[in-house]
């Protein structure tokens, strides 16, 4: 069996949310090829290469794949001159009625997709709506498949173990608090101010603060060192500078505060107690699926999308 997965999303966070999607249905369809095609950069044989998430991709030499009505024309003829195999299942991750269109185009025995009400889904049966939900998803496919497919979360030991020994290096005690601050993307203003982190990590009692930045953030890291004490920045000190390193960094933690984001992703699959902030983004879309966290949306809580309403009193409480 051939399986395609579309994703539209371009960054880290949002390959890193598929992963239990991709090893569920490795685990169902044991003899099966799992394939990628994104809109952007595959990350799984990029960035995220260390977590060792088993794919092969597709490549239809189409910039942008979905996001241009033109590819309408190209798809189906683009796939079958490059790729010499059929494919079984079609899975739309996404909801954009241009992009579903197009995805269309590429031939297979069954298509899922939750766009327009599962308008487009090869065969019609009772869904359950949420795409954004992991489980929904997976208890959708097994109506279009028509067989059971158990959810398998992601086993942080695939991570090289070497990993786990730079974190144990660069990290040897007990209590510390994440940072995760910054955003990629800067298409939305996910970002809570500079000064209210500093402030909250200024009224840690008995912990230390560990910021998740690199070495392209230096003004910050510079701004933060010198107005909190005993601050840490793991990934200035090691040559291990990958997202694998993240998550195994996060082991350490007694507990992360992250924005939305993709270390937050990655904080995630280490599976720690997680307090998340969010703004004009989806909480419910985007937030781990972790056993401990708790979710300020300032839409939820405020009724706007302004991250920096969130007081800092309201973060702290959580702590």
């Amino acid at each position: 069996m051939n399986i395609l997965i579309y994703n539209s999303g371009g960054g880290l966070g949002d390959c890193i949310r598929l992963f239990e999607l991709i090893i569920s249905l490795q685990k169902r369809f044991k003899n099966s090829e799992i394939y990628y095609l994104g809109a952007h950069e595959n990350h799984f044989l990029g960035k995220l290469k260390e977590y060792n998430i088993s794919i092969k991709n597709i490549d239809l030499d189409l910039k942008y794949f979905g996001f241009r009505w033109w590819h309408l024309l190209k798809a189906r003829n683009k796939f079958k001159k490059k790729y010499n195999f059929n494919l079984d299942i079609i899975i739309d991750i996404q909801s954009k009625l241009r992009n579903t269109l197009i995805l269309k185009r590429i031939p297979s025995k069954l298509f899922y997709s939750s766009t327009s009400n599962f308008l487009f889904a090869s065969l019609k049966k009772d869904y359950l709506k949420g795409n954004y939900d992991l489980e929904n998803i997976l208890i959708n496919l097994e109506k279009i498949t028509e067989t059971k497919i158990p959810k398998v979360k992601y086993d942080i030991s695939n991570i090289n173990v070497k990993y786990f020994n730079e974190a144990k290096k660069l990290l040897p005690n007990d209590n510390y608090i994440g940072f995760s601050l910054t955003q990629g993307n800067e298409y939305r203003k996910k970002t809570w101010s500079i000064e209210k982190f500093i402030n909250l990590a200024n009224k840690l009692n008995n912990k230390i603060p560990v910021f998740f930045l690199g070495k392209d953030n230096l003004d910050l890291i510079n701004k933060i060192k010198s107005n909190v004490k005993n601050s840490l920045f793991p990934e200035l000190e090691t040559n291990l500078n990958n997202p694998a390193l993240v998550t195994a960094l996060a082991t350490r933690l007694t507990k992360a505060i992250s924005i939305d984001n993709g270390v937050m992703h990655m904080i995630g699959l280490a599976n720690i107690p997680m307090i998340v902030l969010f703004g004009p983004t989806n909480s419910t879309k985007f937030a781990p699926n972790i056993n401990n966290i708790k979710i300020l949306d300032s839409k939820k809580i405020h009724k706007t999308a302004d991250i920096n309403s969130i007081k800092e009193e309201e973060v702290l409480s959580l702590i």
